[in-house]
């Protein structure tokens, strides 16, 4: 019965999950336990002056797997930071890496503050501190390790390690890869902050594309008119809620915030809704549908597609089996655990799992490395050699126009959108749609080609497992 199960923690979940899928290959001995385990945690105790008393905070950096390098991962800002927490996420980074091909190791960060105690000038002087420690010992370097945004961080943070990381660096050409998540104007690239949520919905629709994957899922049709309950409208939920319902027609019909969820069954305006969030610091009061405190009762109610968009381990033993959910994607990090994913697994449903569902952003993070190393944008070098052969194309059909007399034309606006060269924006796009595309074929052909593997969860692993230890008996081990 799976009332007696006892509940793992993240940590152990994320284990669990991995050990299921090894149990599947036949690894090497000893290579099991070397890809599994965590090479190293850094913890640091730093002291800040602020309004005229020195406060200390206490921070970490993961490495969990130097199969390649430099890692990577992202620095979260939240009290509930811990050292098993930051190992889980660093190890849910090698897999991710690994399922997405990015060339990358994985590691983690996390700060145990609450950023919304602070202002900004406070927030800078403990993320330069933090920085600080970190550069000093290596664990920001453009080729050892390079950190990312995460929950309670964004561009802002990243601007201000960038620049630290040069202060401490001077000399080092490449020092704005040191991290990535960056304002474009301070090195960044277009499309990162969305990409989270972008993967999401590229995952969403590529899914949506094989019928009989719809199919295991109790559905037909495409993403137009799918009932959708996102928990969690901070930056990868809202981007993926606002895509999903402006572009493909799905339905948003609960937003579930940490104050409560508003609920509307013709469909919530994201866009109002995330700016009364960002104006009043929840949902509550929010004119344009119905309000109910209780926020977790929501994640129970029926949909198509339910996306856990915020913390690990929100669907759990004791409310898995209540989920009506036909379709959960893990926009979040361990949303699911593992006693939760046994138990949705008996019922049928289908999880798009974390390691896949949003790896968009380290996958435009990688871009976004590149570019730094290249020193040149997307785009710069090929856009208007584009646009000019398009033109030729455009010249000729005009002139077998104008040959025939104008008996035929153009599609309004073909002209303009053929003509129109590919730049950061739409290339970055495009690399992006492609990895997830490339990533969920890998998962499906083992999903669907061994009899032992019931889930899209385990089939990611068996790819990111394979590739993780291929790389490491390539270098000998």
């Amino acid at each position: 019965m799976t009332t007696n199960r006892v509940e793992p923690s993240f940590r152990e979940s994320v284990d669990l999950m991995f050990n299921r899928a090894a149990a599947l290959l036949d690894l090497p001995p000893g290579l099991e336990e070397k890809i599994r385990v965590c090479n190293s945690t850094y913890t640091v105790r730093f002291g800040v002056k602020l309004r005229g008393e020195v406060r200390t905070f206490t921070g970490y950096r993961s490495v969990h797997s130097e199969h390649t390098e430099p890692v990577k991962g992202g620095i979260r800002y939240s009290l509930g930071v811990n050292q098993d927490e930051v190992e889980a996420l660093a190890a849910l980074m090698t897999y991710k890496c690994a399922l997405v091909e990015a060339p990358f190791g994985g590691s983690k960060g996390g700060l145990c503050i609450d950023p919304r105690e602070y202002d900004v000038d406070e927030l800078e002087k403990i993320t330069r501190r933090f920085a600080y420690e970190l550069i000093k010992r290596d664990l920001i370097d453009p080729a050892q390790n390079v950190p990312a945004p995460d929950m309670g961080t964004g561009e802002r943070e990243m601007a201000i390690m960038a620049d630290q990381y040069a202060r401490m660096n001077t000399t080092d050409i490449n020092a704005r890869a040191c991290v990535t998540g960056k304002p474009p104007h301070a090195g960044g690239i277009k499309g990162r902050v969305e990409a989270t949520g972008r993967g999401v919905q590229y995952a969403l629709q590529e899914f949506f594309r094989h019928p009989e994957d719809i199919a295991k899922a109790g559905m037909t049709g495409t993403l137009d008119g799918k009932r959708v309950i996102v928990q969690g409208l901070g930056n990868v939920g809202y981007h993926a809620a606002k895509f999903l319902s402006e572009e493909d027609g799905a339905i948003v019909t609960h937003v579930i915030e940490r104050d409560g969820v508003i609920h509307d069954d013709h469909g919530i305006h994201i866009e109002s809704l995330h700016d009364w969030i960002v104006q009043h610091g929840g949902v509550k009061g929010y004119p344009n549908g119905h309000y109910l405190e209780d926020g977790k009762a929501a994640l129970e109610e029926a949909c198509d597609i339910l996306i856990p968009a915020a913390l690990e381990g929100v669907i759990n033993m004791e409310n898995a089996a209540r989920i009506q959910a036909q379709l959960i994607i893990e926009a979040a990090n361990g949303p699911v655990t593992a006693g939760a994913n046994d138990i949705l697994m008996e019922k049928g449903t289908v999880i798009i799992p974390d390691l896949y569902a949003n790896a968009g952003g380290v996958t435009v993070s990688y871009f976004e490395w590149v570019k730094n190393l290249s020193h040149i944008r997307f785009g710069r070098m090929q856009r208007r050699q584009e646009e000019s052969r398009h033109q030729l194309i455009v010249d000729e059909l005009e002139r077998l126009d104008r040959h025939l007399g104008g008996a035929w034309s153009m599609t309004p606006d073909f002209k303009s959108k053929y003509l129109r060269g590919a730049g950061e924006l739409e290339l970055v796009r495009s690399g992006l749609d492609d990895t997830m595309r490339e990533a969920y074929a890998a998962m499906r052909e083992v999903w669907h080609g061994r009899e032992d593997v019931h889930d899209l969860r385990t089939a990611g692993f068996l790819v990111s497992i394979s590739r993780v230890a291929a790389s490491y008996q390539a270098k000998g081990i």
